[in-house]
Parts: C-alpha cells; sequence; structure tokens
C-alpha cells in the first residue's frame, strides 16, 4: 500500500443526523472531501476549514455536468498517493447502489489503502420517516432492495419481474421515479394485484419530505398529481398500512419550513439543530464571521493581570470560549479565576462557561446588557471589571456602572467581520421567496441582514419571508434600516426565536 488513505463513507440520506459517528470522525481527520450531489451540505460542519471541498456535481457558468467515475477513482487514487487522508462521502450506503465497490476496486487496483464506513441506506431511513416497517411479522418477513435505475449500457435488464411479483414481503425500489409506469406496469402483468398498498416517499429524512399512498395500479397517477420528484423511493406491500398508524416525521411542528440562521458558521451548530429537530430546514445566511483579535497582547495583559479586578463578565458565549482558551495557551488554567465572581448575560452564556467547569454567579432575569448592569448595580460598587468581549458592542456596561463608581475594563477576545455576500443557492432562495422565516438576534445582525439583501429579495421581506427578532433592540435597529419584523422573542435568545415563530404559525 502507498501514500494516504480513503475511507468510503456512507451519510445517509437527507437527514444529516443519520450519519454514524465512525463517519464524523473520518469527516474530522480528512485533508480533501469528494462528496455527492445528494450530500447534506450541512455534513461539512464537521470538517476543518483547512479542508479541500470537492463536489461530484460540477456547476460551470453555462452548464452542468457530472464527473464520471473513471474521474472520480483518478481523483480518489491521486490525492491518496500525495499521502492525503480522503473521505468519498455517498448519500445512504456506499455499497447500496452506491458504486461505492467499483470505487474500492479501482483504489486496490492501484494499490491505495482504503476503509468502507457503511452508512443508513434509504430504504430503512426514509421508509421509516415516512411511518413504514419495511418489515412486519404480521405483513412481511423478507424485504427486497431493487434498483430502479440500471446501467445504461446494459443490453437487457437483470431484473425478473415474475419474480418480483411473487416475492414474499416489501418490495423497495431505489432511484425509480422516472420508470414507475414501467415498473408498475411489469409487476401486475406478471401477476402482483393492482390492489397492493404502495407509496412513493419523495425527498426522504428531509424537512421536505412528500410522501403519497395509494394502490399499485393508481400509483404511477398518483405520483403525477403530487408533483413528486427525485431523489424517490418506490415501496410496494402490505407494510405500507402502516403508515396510517405511525407516520410522525411529518407531523414535526415547523415540518417544511425554511428558516434563514444569520449567526456565523462557527456559531450555528445549536441553531441548526433546533431547526432540524423541529422540522425545519436550515438555510445558512451568516452575516458575521467569527475570528482570533489581531492582537493577543491586550489579552495577556489582562490575564496577567487578573489579581487587580473583582468581576469578570461575559455577554456571548464566543467570549467564553476564546478567553478561556486563550487562558490555557499562555500557561494558565481556571485557578487563576479564584478570586472572581463572574457574570454572564444569559443561558446560553453560562452553559459555555460550565463547558470549562466553571459556573455563573450572576445571569439577570433578562438577557441583554441593560438587565446584566442592573443585576450588577448594588454589587459591583468601585469595584473593578473585566468584560470579555468582541470588537463590536455596545457601550451599556461601562455608561450605567459609572454611575456606581465601578470600573469596566473591556478587552477584545474575538472579532466580528461583516460577510461580503452569500452563496448563491441562498440568494436564489431568498430572491425567489422560498424562505420562510429569517432569525434576526442582534441589531448588528439586523444591518447587516439589510446590507447584504438584493433589491429583489428585499421586495419579498414581509410578503413570502417574515423576520423573527430577538428583542426590542433588534426590532428597532431592524426599523431604522427598513425592515419589517413579524414576531419578536419573549425570552432573548435564540430558542425564543424558534418559539416564537411556532406560535405565529400555530395561529396561522
Amino acid at each position: 500500500m502507498a501514500g494516504g488513505k480513503v475511507y468510503l463513507v456512507g451519510a445517509g440520506p437527507g437527514d444529516p443526523g443519520l450519519i454514524t459517528i465512525k463517519g464524523i470522525e473520518c469527516l474530522q481527520q480528512a485533508d480533501l472531501i469528494l462528496y455527492d450531489g445528494l450530500v447534506n451540505p450541512l455534513l461539512l460542519q464537521h470538517v476543518s476549514s483547512a479542508v479541500e471541498r470537492t463536489c461530484r456535481v460540477e456547476v460551470g457558468s453555462k452548464n452542468r455536468r457530472m464527473l464520471q467515475q473513471d474521474e472520480i477513482n483518478q481523483r480518489l487514487i491521486a490525492a491518496a498517493r500525495e499521502g492525503k487522508i480522503v473521505v468519498r462521502l455517498k448519500g445512504g450506503d456506499p455499497f447500496i447502489f452506491g458504486r461505492g465497490s467499483e470505487e474500492a476496486v479501482a483504489l486496490r487496483n492501484a494499490g491505495i489503502d482504503f476503509e468502507v464506513v457503511p452508512g443508513i441506506t434509504a430504504a430503512t431511513a426514509a421508509a421509516g420517516y415516512a411511518g413504514i416497517s419495511v418489515t412486519h411479522r404480521a405483513h412481511a418477513s423478507a424485504v427486497a432492495l431493487i434498483t430502479g435505475h440500471e446501467d445504461p449500457d446494459k443490453t437487457d435488464s437483470s431484473l425478473d419481474f415474475e419474480v418480483l411479483a411473487k416475492f414474499p414481503g416489501t418490495l423497495v425500489f431505489y432511484m425509480g421515479l422516472h420508470k414507475i409506469d414501467h415498473i408498475v406496469n411489469s409487476l401486475i402483468q406478471a401477476g402482483k394485484s393492482k390492489d397492493t398498498l404502495a407509496a412513493v416517499i419523495s425527498r426522504g429524512t428531509t424537512p421536505f419530505q412528500k410522501t403519497v399512498q395509494t394502490n399499485l395500479s393508481e400509483l404511477p397517477e398518483s405520483v403525477r398529481q403530487a408533483g413528486l420528484v427525485a431523489p424517490s423511493l418506490i415501496v410496494i406491500g402490505e407494510c405500507v398500512s402502516l403508515r396510517d398508524q405511525i407516520a410522525w416525521f411529518e407531523q414535526k411542528p415547523l415540518f417544511g419550513l425554511r428558516i434563514g440562521i444569520t449567526r456565523s458558521w462557527e456559531q450555528s451548530a445549536t441553531e441548526i439543530k433546533f431547526a432540524l429537530k423541529s422540522g425545519a430546514q436550515p438555510v445558512l445566511l451568516p452575516t458575521i464571521e467569527i475570528g482570533p483579535p489581531r492582537d493577543w497582547k491586550p489579552v495577556d495583559d489582562a490575564i496577567s493581570h487578573l489579581d487587580k479586578y473583582q468581576w469578570l463578565v461575559f455577554t456571548s458565549a464566543n467570549g467564553v470560549q476564546y478567553f478561556l482558551n486563550r487562558l490555557w495557551e499562555i500557561g494558565f488554567d481556571a485557578r487563576r479565576l479564584a478570586h472572581l465572581k463572574i457574570a454572564t448575560i444569559g443561558p446560553s452564556t453560562a452553559e459555555a462557561l460550565n463547558a470549562y467547569h466553571l459556573r455563573t454567579d450572576l445571569i439577570p432575569s433578562h438577557y441583554r446588557a441593560e438587565d446584566l448592569a442592573e443585576a450588577l448595580k448594588p454589587l459591583v460598587g468601585q469595584q473593578k471589571i473585566l468584560w470579555a468581549g468582541a470588537n463590536r458592542g455596545r457601550e451599556v456596561l461601562q455608561r450605567e456602572l459609572a454611575e456606581v463608581s465601578a470600573t469596566v475594563d473591556k478587552v477584545v477576545v474575538y472579532e466580528n467581520h461583516d460577510v461580503k455576500a452569500w452563496d448563491s443557492e441562498s440568494i436564489n432562495l431568498l430572491e425567489s421567496g422560498e424562505v420562510d422565516w429569517i432569525g434576526l438576534s442582534s441589531p448588528s445582525i439586523a444591518r447587516n441582514l439589510s446590507r447584504l439583501l438584493s433589491d429583489k429579495a428585499r421586495e419579498q421581506i414581509g410578503k413570502t419571508i417574515k423576520l423573527a427578532s430577538i428583542s426590542p433592540v433588534t426590532t428597532q435597529a431592524a426599523r431604522e434600516v427598513g425592515l419589517q419584523i413579524a414576531v419578536e422573542a419573549e425570552e432573548y435568545h435564540w430558542e425564543g426565536i424558534f418559539a416564537a415563530i411556532l406560535k405565529q404559525q400555530s395561529s396561522t
């Protein structure tokens, strides 16, 4: 074996939470990711920023083409010979209609070390999300996985519909939507009852999953009327009847909505998970980027002189992470903070502190700077406070605490930088009005959103796109730049934004 190594990893279908733990570990250590068009791009959260991201679908200025399998094989081989750890990320399972075995043979013939990391295949995942158990003691003791899209170079089909029509269990056809008439007619002609229960699941395990359920003979027309699209799965058998009782995924409270997440990519993991848990599709619309300060010296000086402070204040999880990581990097640990009281602006900031085995001494009843200052006033008279924050932000703490003769020294432990533009896919969704909600979690984010919106996208605000604000301060900032707010969170955090959206959706 020579060079690096290739991992053939199954990503599962649609829902990014369905990838295996081992699959995530491979992504985290990879130097190159080569991923299929069916792979959810949210999985790239697990990828290092230094990783080269290459999609199987190449989009040019005028055309769109699929990389040929030989090109993919050679790309894998060449990268591995350069000593790289390569992940070939494939929708579903690499060895179930995924051509992973062809790639494995090419790697073995080239002398490249590789491993296969299985994934959850669509037959079990999409059917399960649609409330269809493909096996059941009372309905089916066997299941057949069948391709609806055979090798186009084959002269004869390998499918024996006489055998499939008599199969004593559930039939599951992958990639068969464009041949659904042929599949259904062939089964009925071979003796399958036209009254057999059947279903087609489109875009399974995603917030846009749609399922049509009927009998076999009516399936093609029902699919056309419903406008189902690929990727899809055809399920035929009595197990389809279970859907009436156990369908669950499509009942989620925000199912099918697209919700814009305006936090930075690095900050948005929790919001993405909450959207997915609620059945919504997160659309990443970062308005700022987060990074370390250009100069660590002021931070290092503050850490070296912590003995002159009585309080340490954090107004964001980022402040916690950057400050405490720097504390460790320059040779100190939590003992350096033993004499300090710690205040946090809200519970999410306190949770970030808990990750370092530290507890906050103070959280205000409402999670904004004004309330934090009011909570601190009775406690900090004539004391010195170190505020670990961003390069931007209002001077509320300094102004308000000066009233009780407290001194607030702010040290910049991370920087916010404006995003210059979004990717073309996000822009298209906004301009076509296909985003349902956008969450705004700070005044600066509201102003940056206004700056980034094209004229065409701005026209959709208040019509098809609604804005949800985290607080009155953010609402005011949005109005000042001409943005109409539909709902405002009662609790000033992202969970409060989602709660406000859910309350509004429930009332309409």
